[in-house]
Order: C-alpha cells, then structure tokens, then sequence
C-alpha cells in the first residue's frame, strides 16, 4: 500500500465565516493531501479532520468564530423520527402514486452549506506547485539506509521504524476494534502488530461473537434482500452493474426499520421508479465518465437557484476539485465492501435521469457524508432528508459485508449556528471530544454547547489526548524523494529551522497519522 504524501499549509486565519456571517471569524489549519490512503484519512477524521476535494483542514477549535464538531451516527442503531418517517412516505407515494406534496423540507441537505465552497476557495488560491516526481519516493532500500542514519544517536533504536520490504510497499497493521460512545476514536489507538505463528488468536477460526450481535445481524440481512441499489463491480467490464437485491418485510409487532420504509415493492403500474447507483468516482470509473455531464448540470442548476450563484461560477473545472477530486486511493479488500474503499458518487436516478448526487467517502468504520446536489425542480421529495437516510441504510447493507464498517459520519455540526443543528435530529449521535478525541453522545453534549459554544465534552479532567505526538523526530518526511524520520532530516536541513511548523502539523495529526503520512518538505 503506498503511503499517504501530504503538505502542509500551516494555519488560515481571519477569513470568512459561511455560517455566522462573520468576515474574519474563521481559523483552520489546512494541508494538500496528494495521496492518502483510506486508513489514514479515517483517523484523521477521528481528530476533527474532513475533506474538500484534495486539500484536508481541521477548524482550530477553541480560536475560530463557529466551532464544528465532528459528528457521526450509530447507523446500526438508528432510529427514525416522525418527520424522517414523513419524508420516506411522501418519497414513497410520489413514486408509487404520483402524488407531489408541494411542503418544503424543513433540513438542509447534508453539507450543502457554502461553508466548504468557502474553504474550498481559499485552497486552490494556493494550490501546490509541486511536481508529481518530486512527490515519489526512491526505492524502500534507499529509504531503509536513510532511515538507520541516525541508529547511533540519541535516538533508541524503537524511534527508528524498521521497515518490511513486500512488493515495494511499507505493511502496516492498524488496530481495528469498532470504536463505541467514551472510548478514544481510532487515531489514538497504536498500530499493533499480527501474533507470531502459535501466539494469539486462531486467525483460521472467526473471532467470537455476542449472540445479541448475530441476531442482530440476521433480523438485518433477512430486511436487506430487494434494494433498488446497484454497486459497480470491479470484475465486470464496461461499466455493467449487479443489482443487490434487498427485502422490506419485518416482524410483526416490532418498530418498522429504515428498510421497511425504503426498499418497498412499487406496484407494477407505478407512475415513478428511482435508481439508485453507486459510482466510483476516484479514480473516475467508465460509469462515472459516462455520466460526469449530466451530473454537472444538476450541480450547476442546484448551485444557482438554491445558492444563488451567478450562471459563470459554478464551472467545470471548480465542480471537478470540489466534488470529483480525491487523495483516496481505491482499495479493495476480501473483508470489505464489494464495492470497495474509497471516493464515490450515489446517483439518484428518476425515470432515467439523474435528479440528486450524494458525494460520499467509504472508510474502515464508516460512510463520510462529503456534499450532497440535487435537482431544485425536485426540492418538494426533501432529498436532502431522504439521501440522508439513504446513505444511513447504505451504512448498514455494508456493514453485512464489511464489519468494521457501522458508522454514519455526517461532517460538522455546528451548534452556535441554530439552522446547522439539523444533524443532531439524526439519533442515536456521538460529537467527537475537541480536546481528547474521544466520543460522547450528543445528549450529553448539549448542554454544555448551550452554555459555551466550544466546550470539552470529556469530563474527566485528567483525560488527555491518547493520540497526542510525543516523539517529534520519528515524523515521517519525504525529502528530496527520500523518506526519512525528522530526526535525519531535521539534521541534513539547510536554512532556517521548520521544527515549529512540523510541531504544529504534528500535533494536529497525532502520532499515529505522523509516523505513517509522508510530510513533503521542499
């Protein structure tokens, strides 16, 4: 697997606020990531991190004017409210019946604010310059010689990272365990490496299981049979499709799922039939490709009329970095998704046309909502709502496949801003701690949010950051086309010292994240 190259940008501060208004509120810290692998952008979102296109920013918390709090739902839990539950029946008769109820939809689309244009903005004015060879690192061996550079210094030899050479690639073995509400998230917990032959677990055998869990999983896949969904699969060619069948039929005198009331059978006279399609759309696939125009120009009329921008703005070029670009590398694994990891297009066909595109990253433990556009002459179905629900059930006909896999990440949720709290109506929710990085349950949270807008929300006060950097020299840096730790480069450096902005990167990535991520330095 190639590492993730990254550069830093340091922070931004004192630019416009999308949300209060405010014109100089804002303060982040940015960094052009040109290649990262899904593993490292899912611990980077454990620490506050999140994506627009390729440039990665982390809103500096206890500074800026409108704190954003990571927030993710237990999709495997979730529990539909009366208004979700309204929206899913009024998607249902439109279909079905035909019938078009002209209420507006009282929730926002999932991060269809302009925040991320904003910052989106603000990152191509500063778009790297560095050239892709600069970018590739020489040979591992060239690397591994550097690396033991520095073996007779201070340094022990644990702070020098041994490499294992497999097909020209750095092996690396995260630690997996499904995160829960008040444990640190992912990005804190070490690397660990697979038990020797003879030791640890069986690998042969299935991990054990809590009977609560597998019966669980059964109600889910016996729900999941008749799902108008399809899924590119890689095995096939010119973009042909498998159609994943899923069923809506529940047990008598239990809560209807979110299955019950999205995977419907339509009667055969039905006025209306939706699609939806699953697209990779980085590396652009066949499927993609053929329908990247179409697809503009429902970004372009939603932009216009829900945005009010001017007919010249939303251009091809700003819709191709903004929602089509992405470091995330495709990878496939025996364990995960058919699909596969990494940046994808939902596509919701209606009577053969594409009337909403939900842009989503699938990770290890999650789906990551990054922007959804839709058709304004369709605003009446509350698509923002219904994608919603849709990529929640997405979440959970994934997690059948890939276990690890059972969280919804919604992006940001902003509670100084009242019209942005929309995201906590999506239960039950965790706000990740801006301080320790763990997660609490949103209950818990707003209180505190009530009384300050940025609150820590672990209360025991001698918690710290598990993830926190305490080893500024093991900092992987790609110099001159060598990896090397910070140590040998901080050494072999000419000029003025860097060592505060490595800090600053550091920190705000966590140890984890700087050992693996290549930081680029000129």
């Amino acid at each position: 697997m190639p590492a993730a190259v990254v550069e830093y940008k340091g922070w931004k501060e004192g630019y416009r606020c999308g949300y209060c208004a405010s014109e100089r509120g804002k303060v982040s810290a940015g960094m052009w990531a040109h290649s990262m692998t899904v593993q490292d952008y899912q611990d980077l979102i454990d620490r506050g991190w999140r994506r627009s296109g390729k440039y990665v920013y982390k809103p500096i918390m206890n500074q800026t004017c409108c704190p954003q709090y990571t927030i993710r739902c237990q999709a495997l839990h979730f529990q539909t409210s009366k208004s979700q539950k309204k929206v899913l029946k009024k998607m249902l008769k439109f279909l079905s019946k035909g019938d078009v109820s002209k209420a507006g939809s009282e929730e926002e689309p999932m991060d269809s604010h302009i925040e991320d244009a904003v910052v989106c903005d603000f990152a191509h004015k500063s778009e790297s310059r560095v050239s892709q060879s600069e970018l590739t690192p020489l040979s591992v061996d060239h690397t591994e010689r550097v690396e033991n550079e520095d073996k007779d210094t201070k340094e022990t030899k644990e702070e020098v990272k041994e490499q294992e050479v497999e097909s020209g690639s750095l092996q690396i073995c995260a630690d997996r365990d499904t995160p829960v509400p008040g444990e640190p998230s992912h990005s804190s917990k070490v690397a660990r490496a697979l038990p020797k032959p003879g030791k640890g677990a069986d690998q042969s055998k299935p991990p054990c299981r809590k009977a609560k869990d597998i019966r669980k999983e059964r109600k889910l896949q016996k729900l999941l049979q008749k799902q108008p969904c399809t899924l590119e699969d890689p095995q096939l060619q010119g973009g042909d499709q498998v159609s994943l069948s899923q069923n809506s039929k529940s047990k008598p005198n239990q809560p209807k799922t979110i299955e019950d009331f999205i995977f419907v059978s339509l009667p055969d006279d039905a006025p209306h039939k939706l699609e939806v399609r699953v697209v990779r759309s980085s590396p652009p696939s066949s499927q993609f490709k053929a329908t990247f125009q179409e697809s503009y120009q429902v970004y372009k009329r939603y932009q216009m009329v829900i945005h009010k921008d001017p007919p010249d703005k939303p251009t091809i070029n700003q819709f191709t970095r903004f929602l089509c670009d992405s470091p995330l590398e495709a990878e496939n694994a025996a364990d995960g998704p058919d699909c596969g990891y990494g940046s994808f297009h939902q596509q919701y066909w209606l009577d053969g046309k594409i009337i909403a595109v939900g842009v989503i990253d699938i990770l290890p433990y999650c789906v990551s909502s990054v922007y959804l556009y839709y058709d304004p002459e369709y605003s009446f179905l509350s698509l923002g709502v219904y994608s919603a629900l849709r990529e929640i059930a997405f979440t959970r006909q994934l997690h059948e496949k890939a276990p690890d896999l059972c969280f919804y990440y919604m992006g940001f949720y902003i509670h100084s801003c009242p019209k942005m709290r929309y995201k906590g109506q999506y239960k039950p929710s965790d706000l990740l701690c801006p301080e320790t990085y763990v997660w609490t349950p949103i209950e818990q949270c707003l209180p505190l949010l009530e009384h300050s807008k940025y609150s820590r929300f672990n209360q025991d006060a001698k918690a710290v950051d598990e993830g926190r950097i305490k080893e500024l020299g093991r900092v992987r840096v790609l110099h001159k086309r060598t990896v090397m730790p910070y140590s040998v480069y901080k050494k072999r450096r000419k000029g003025p010292s860097d060592e505060a902005s490595v800090q600053q990167y550091a920190s705000l990535v966590g140890q984890t994240c700087s050992e693996r991520m290549l930081l680029f330095r000129s």
